[in-house]
């Protein structure tokens, strides 16, 4: 067995005492290393020591203890930079001044709209609903408040109108959990119509035709009780009844064993609208291709039904959408950028499906049928377009004029409402949602919250850029700066990344990374390898055993940084969260002499053990199994806490984590950073934030996120030696 040495090393501060245990910076104990542990396992016949192990118990008090300590002693360190508050002050400034924010906007046929919204003086997203786009806002499920009286963070994790707006389901989060309790009210009187359903992950709500019933999904008893790698497992779609006590399972994993699903696949069913036939679009984990079904509506309601399937995996279907009579498609299958195609439902074979947009050098990126015709964005670079093309045979594709030029994301569209909602934003503009009528051919902005001074700030740019890779391919880089920047080789710089499951860093504005800006920072957005910023080639290109060219584009974009004289060595640090903790975990410690810092946030840092945890099975075919040789070596190969080495020279590491987090396990950050910590041979500090009110992100009210993008902020200039912001 391998030994680990066991090391504790002073942390660099204005103050700094060392002692044989523990640092101390401006005068706050940091606690030394969890002890270590002597467990290795072996994967063809490849021995793997994992001394840390024991960390990954979270519900043992020592563990407990340990993890609060540190969350402590960092909390009492950031509170000892000078500027940091007056950073929060300023971001808090900045985000007042900016216009309210908006999103999941739902129209319905009764003409009224239901959206989260959080206007600039609010702490949490309300959902509001409205006659009309120009009618009065009436809240209807108030987070903040409900924060109060419980003494808990409350947010809502989604929700879905019913077609006429009658009655609204929606599902309320605590913590940041991303499970909690699934509601349904009478939007008139406000007043439950049914009793609050539990073990809800993402209920995807849909309603029946006559909002007499709707789908829903929902864990299974028992779920929290079940081994790790078992309790996401088999989520299982319901029918509930409005009228009476009816509710019943209707698909899932097990119930339809004949379809050979695995045990992490996901069934979306809901009524086709205007017929009585369901459908089922089945997610197999993160894989991006679907499978889809149909069978008739009484069959699926009564829970008896046989599913007919339509697309296969075979076909590379990422993207369905449905009408009465036909099915729209995005297909990668002879077409790595994708292309768009339709087939008649009443003769659904996928060889016969008609071309509507033909594979070309633009990257398709969603698609959403409404009642007059198929909207459809797609991607040059990082500019997107909208695109229209009526339902009717031959139909000519028409390009929707925007007000400005950016992202654009497809919002709500409906098959039985006539156009479509869309977010237009920009690396210097803020997200607005705008309604695009097709009788007139123009889009509106809506106007759902009070305008702000600060919107499209003038004093900062964005500049595209491509560097080369360590093996010649060209990168896309957006370096976001103030258009006065001087290129003297001393800004500070976060290299942003990554780079999984084909997600793309669409431009957005936030007044948080202005805060960065505005003091003459640099913030680069690497679109590496295994995103989706190419099309499906660019994400197979990160992906599995191909999943180093993530994080050496990440060290490519740095290297150029430095070279362009951005910044020196001694002022880049490297940030990125989730799946983006490989991204940074691996570029530290490959190049630990190319960063002065880095941020993992939430971040995935031990992929050989990533598949024993709850979500870790559905991101099988994402980043592999150690069931396999290839693909254990692939993990191995890309998990940061095993390629940590004893006596490098590390940079600083801040790990920020949500303890309530169901998607990355709060054990990832702990490990690595007990890890880190005892392997350092460099004076630069080791630090675990921990929110216990807080999980993945999502949910997390304006307040966290300001104070989270403070204390991140402030250990860069803390670490890149700007005077203000080091610890007294």
């Amino acid at each position: 067995m391998r030994t680990y040495k066991f090391l504790v090393r002073a942390c660099i501060a204005a103050t700094l005492v060392s002692t044989a245990s523990a640092a101390e910076i401006a005068g706050v104990k940091i606690p030394p290393p969890f002890a270590e542990g002597t467990t290795t396992d072996t994967y063809w016949n490849v021995n793997v020591p994992d001394p840390y192990r024991a960390l990954e118990n979270v519900t043992d008090p020592k563990v407990q203890q340990w993890m609060r300590s540190h969350a402590d002693a960092t909390s009492a360190v950031l509170a000892k930079i000078p500027a940091r508050n007056a950073l929060l002050a300023r971001i808090g400034e900045l985000e007042a001044a900016a216009p309210g924010a908006v999103s999941s906007v739902e129209r319905t046929r009764s003409g009224r709209i239901f959206f989260l919204r959080r206007e600039s003086s609010e702490n949490q997203f309300k959902l509001v609903w409205r006659d009309g786009a120009s009618g009065a806002d009436t809240v209807i499920v108030d987070p903040e408040a409900i924060s109060k009286a419980a003494g808990k963070p409350h947010a809502v994790l989604d929700y879905r109108a019913s077609s006429d707006g009658r009655y609204l389901a929606y599902t309320l989060q605590v913590g940041g959990s991303e499970i909690g309790l699934l509601h349904v009210v009478d939007v008139a009187s406000g007043k439950p119509v049914i009793e609050p359903i539990d073990h809800i992950r993402f209920s995807s709500v849909a309603w029946l035709d006559d909002n007499s019933g709707f789908f829903y999904s929902r864990l299974r008893e028992g779920f929290d009780k079940l081994p790790p790698t078992e309790r996401f497992g088999d989520r299982t779609r319901h029918f509930r009844s409005i009228k009476g006590a009816e509710h019943r399972p209707v698909f899932s994993p097990t119930m339809n064993a004949d379809l050979k699903l695995p045990i992490y696949a996901n069934g979306y069913v809901f009524q086709i609208p205007g017929t009585q036939t369901a459908a089922c679009i089945v997610t197999l984990g993160v894989e991006r291709h679907q499978l889809a079904y149909i069978a008739p509506l009484a069959d699926v309601v009564s829970g008896k039904a046989s599913w007919r399937q339509l697309v296969d995996a075979k076909d590379k279907v990422a993207g369905i959408s449905l009408t009465s009579d036909a099915m729209y498609f995005r297909s990668s299958n002879e077409a790595p950028r994708y292309k768009v195609m339709r087939v008649s439902l009443a003769n659904p074979d996928l060889a016969k499906a008609e071309t509507i947009i033909a594979p070309g050098r633009d990257v398709v990126v969603s698609l959403a049928a409404a009642q007059d015709a198929l909207y459809v964005t797609q991607r040059r670079g990082v500019t997107t377009t909208l695109l229209r093309v009526p339902h009717r045979t031959g139909a000519q594709i028409e390009q929707v004029a925007l007000p400005v030029s950016g992202s654009v994301s497809l919002v709500d569209a409906d098959v039985r409402l006539p156009g479509a909602v869309v977010s237009l934003a920009g690396w210097t503009r803020t997200a607005k949602p705008y309604y695009y009528n097709p009788v007139d051919k123009k889009l509106a902005p809506l106007e759902f919250v009070r305008p702000g001074a600060f919107d499209a700030p003038q004093d900062i740019e964005a500049r595209e850029v491509v560097v080369k890779s360590h093996d010649g391919v060209e990168i896309p880089v957006s370096v976001l700066a103030r258009k006065d920047i001087k290129l003297d080789g001393r800004n500070p710089t976060i290299v942003y990344g990554y780079g999984s499951y084909g997600t793309t860093d669409n431009p957005f504005f936030s007044p948080r990374v202005y805060a960065w800006l505005e003091r003459g920072g640099v913030y680069a957005i690497a679109h590496v390898r295994g995103g989706g910023a190419l099309g499906e080639e660019w994400h197979y290109a990160g992906r599995k055993v191909t999943k180093p060219n993530t994080w050496k584009d990440g060290i490519a974009v740095a290297e150029y940084l430095i070279a362009n004289r951005y910044t020196p060595r001694e002022r880049i640090g490297i940030y990125g969260g989730s799946a983006g903790g490989i991204f940074v975990g691996r570029a530290i410690t490959e190049r630990p002499d190319l960063f002065a810092a880095a941020v993992p946030v939430v971040g995935v840092m031990d992929m050989v053990r990533a598949e024993a945890s709850a979500n870790g099975v559905a991101n099988i075919p994402e980043f592999g199994t150690v069931k396999t040789d290839e693909e254990f070596r692939a993990l191995l190969q890309m998990s940061s806490y095993h390629h940590i080495k004893d006596g490098a020279k590390y940079p600083a590491v801040m790990l920020v984590h949500g303890v309530n987090d169901t998607r990355v396990d709060i054990w990832q950050s702990a490990k690595f950073a007990s890890r880190l910590a005892a392997a350092q041979g460099a004076d630069k500090p080791v630090l675990m934030r921990l929110d216990y009110d807080l999980g993945h992100g999502g949910g997390g009210t304006r307040n966290q996120q300001q104070a989270q993008t403070a204390d991140i902020w402030s250990f860069f200039l803390w670490q890149f030696g700007v005077p203000e912001f080091q610890p007294k």
